[in-house]
């Protein structure tokens, strides 16, 4: 299902709205929208503050502008990501989270808290050994 709307400069902007029924559960649906190696870090960044491009590609090491510039197009079309352009020369346009994308944070947040968790967990602490070895399962030893 395709929905046609016109964007402040013009421009005509095609979103894919997917069915309810299309995700299997809702960390699949939460998936389609931040997946990927960067979306998530960009989302962290512009929770910090309104930014730039420059500003962005500096606070997100390692993505390359193509990346970021589709990615930035991606979160804007899900509601996640409000691009504002100021009619200045040189040209001036920022990014920020819309409420959508506040509350995406706010959802990501248990997440992060986990991964530091797991990321500063001391080797002396006791089971980090055990927790660092695959656990058997079926058909494994």
């Amino acid at each position: 299902m395709a929905d046609g709307r016109a964007m402040a400069d013009g421009r005509a902007m095609t979103r894919i709205v997917r069915r309810p029924g299309a995700f299997v559960c809702g960390i699949d649906a939460a998936m389609d929208v931040i997946g990927g190696k960067w979306k998530v870090l960009i989302l962290w960044a512009l929770n910090e503050k309104t930014c730039r491009f420059g500003e962005l590609r500096r606070a997100v090491p390692g993505v390359t502008e193509k990346v970021l510039s589709s990615h930035l197009k991606e979160l804007e079309d899900d509601g996640i990501v409000h691009r504002e352009v100021y009619a200045e020369v040189p040209p001036r346009v920022e990014y920020s989270l819309t409420p959508l994308g506040l509350s995406l944070n706010a959802a990501l947040e248990p997440l992060g808290a986990w991964g530091r968790d797991h990321i500063y967990r001391s080797a002396e602490e006791p089971g980090a050994e055990a927790a660092a070895e695959p656990v058997a399962g079926p058909g494994r030893r």
